[in-house]
């Protein structure tokens, strides 16, 4: 196999002592180098020229990706950062991180890191994140692991957890279809009324269903043309059977969450979670 194709099934940036350990020579390293395929991030390590940036970075500086910047890049749930985390060894020392503007997580890993490995397992990225983001939004980010099955609920409990990350492995589940809807109801939890999420109702899921039919639907980037007509038809569709609909979007959960909590909590003033004398259920 050529060498560019191994560096590149490694993720595009490898030690040079891992390529040693596959039988590579030294010189053909070096005459791949000279050629230009592969480059030197740092000593002990090749890069692709064509490589992720992040991951050469990483290689450079000593350190792994970890935290809201690996769960963003592997698709997770998470609010926006504006600087990258990246993780390393107590023992390291000082690292230079600035080509990363990062922030460095000093800790122990839950889970030993592979030495030449960039990025941090599922397990340290999420107990690292728990103790780095306010709790709701780690939360947010743990459930949407739970949902894409990235990890397993049970399997993680198994291990040694202390602080926020033990507090949050005993309330996740993975039934929220987006982090805004993990957040809606971990800031409702406080509510004496039964809350369901990703409930069945006229042929299709309701995000959050608070008592017995007050409605809470939220909206994505994705709800607009044909979506958003399917969505004002479901909703139609829930009134006539009796349930109160309350629409609300990312900018408001996160932005505006007093109004949104106000009008959660007059809907129910008003009865609006119970139906009324008369009114029919229809689910399914």
């Amino acid at each position: 196999m050529k060498l560019v194709e191994i560096v590149r099934r490694r993720g595009g940036v490898c030690r040079t002592a891992d390529l040693l350990a596959l039988g590579i020579t030294r010189n053909r390293v070096r005459a791949a180098v000279a050629s230009g395929a592969l480059h030197r991030p740092r000593q002990g390590w090749v890069a692709l020229q064509n490589a992720d940036p992040m991951l050469v970075a990483a290689a450079r500086a000593g350190v792994v990706l970890t935290c809201l910047t690996q769960a963003a890049r592997i698709g997770l749930w998470s609010q926006e950062s504006s600087m990258h985390h990246v993780a390393a060894p107590p023992h390291a020392g000082r690292v230079d991180v600035d080509e990363l503007h990062a922030r460095v997580h000093w800790s122990e890993p839950l889970v030993p890191r592979v030495p030449g490995v960039l990025v941090d397992p599922i397990e340290n990225v999420l107990t690292i994140l728990a103790a780095c983001v306010p709790e709701e939004q780690a939360r947010a980010t743990w459930e949407s692991a739970l949902r894409k099955k990235y990890v397993d609920i049970e399997a993680l409990r198994q291990l040694p957890l202390s602080g926020r990350a033990r507090r949050i492995a005993e309330i996740v589940t993975p039934f929220s279809d987006a982090g805004t809807e993990s957040i809606v109801v971990h800031r409702l939890r406080w509510l004496d009324e039964r809350i369901l999420q990703q409930v069945v109702i006229a042929g299709h899921r309701v995000d959050i269903l608070i008592g017995e039919c007050l409605v809470i639907q939220i909206d994505g980037g994705h709800h607009i043309g044909a979506q958003r007509d399917q969505d004002n038809a479901h909703d139609a569709r829930l009134r006539l059977m009796g349930y109160h609909v309350i629409r609300v979007s990312y900018a408001q959960i996160m932005n505006e969450w007093p109004v949104v909590q106000d009008l959660v909590l007059r809907a129910i003033a008003r009865g609006l979670h119970r139906f009324s004398r008369g009114s029919r259920r229809v689910a399914g």
